[in-house]
């Protein structure tokens, strides 16, 4: 295999783990998923406090690039997630991926608009999950940073400019009731988007950014919003 300079440079061990293989994160497609190391936000309910707060890695990109090479025609995809995998050098490696045949999906809270287009205008990326984490008033409080705009930035450009994406919402009840889920509804509804919203119920692994424990309030879905079509994962 041969491994551009660019890549060639780039052996610090950012990438906290590798899994080989997922059929559940890329829609019909068969994956790995590439967790990168550090986040630029530090959400209460994140469950991958180990790998937010982690200032290195176990994988290099050449390793990942090695991996990948034995996979082909074993896996059709490839998931970048984290942590937030845009603060970390992405173009070289992608440009990679693709040259090994491999479709990209990225998983972003959306904050790094400039380098998401950037992405985006060299055709690096086939699919987008972006994290709509709270509304813009409850923004600080989910992920303590005052970032909401740069989101908010992203989620216009891939509305305009992008068909390949989904909106997703993690929902602890205690934080989110559903008049906030609704207000992001109506959000992306005025927006244009008009594709599936998808809602991910809060996961208790006892080791989250927050120390948050299972909602103690009720989350009555029959109250949602039928403007958008909603899936629960």
């Amino acid at each position: 295999m041969s491994i551009s300079k660019d890549v060639n440079s780039l052996n610090n061990k950012v990438i906290y783990d590798l899994t080989t293989f997922t059929h559940l994160d890329y829609p019909n497609h068969l994956a790995c998923i590439v967790w990168f190391s550090g986040c630029n936000i530090q959400c209460n309910f994140c469950y991958n406090k180990d790998i937010v707060f982690s200032k290195n890695g176990t994988f290099s990109y050449k390793d990942i690039l090695k991996f990948l090479e034995n996979r082909k025609g074993l896996l059709d995809a490839v998931v970048l997630s984290g942590g937030e995998a845009t603060s970390h050098n992405l173009i070289p490696f992608c440009k990679e991926i693709k040259k090994l045949g491999f479709k990209i999906k990225l998983d972003t809270n959306g904050i790094n608009y400039q380098y998401i287009e950037e992405l985006i205008a060299l055709n690096l990326l086939d699919y987008i999950a972006l994290d709509y984490k709270a509304p813009k008033n409850k923004y600080m409080q989910i992920t303590n940073s005052n970032k909401y705009d740069d989101f908010s930035k992203t989620l216009n450009m891939l509305i305009c400019d992008f068909y390949n994406f989904e909106v997703r919402t993690t929902v602890h009840s205690d934080f989110l009731n559903t008049n906030d889920i609704n207000n992001i509804i109506q959000d992306l509804k005025t927006r244009g988007y008009g594709k599936e919203y998808y809602l991910q119920e809060f996961l208790d692994t006892g080791n989250n950014i927050g120390d948050l424990k299972a909602p103690i309030k009720p989350f009555d879905k029959s109250l949602l919003s039928n403007d958008l079509q909603i899936v629960w994962r």
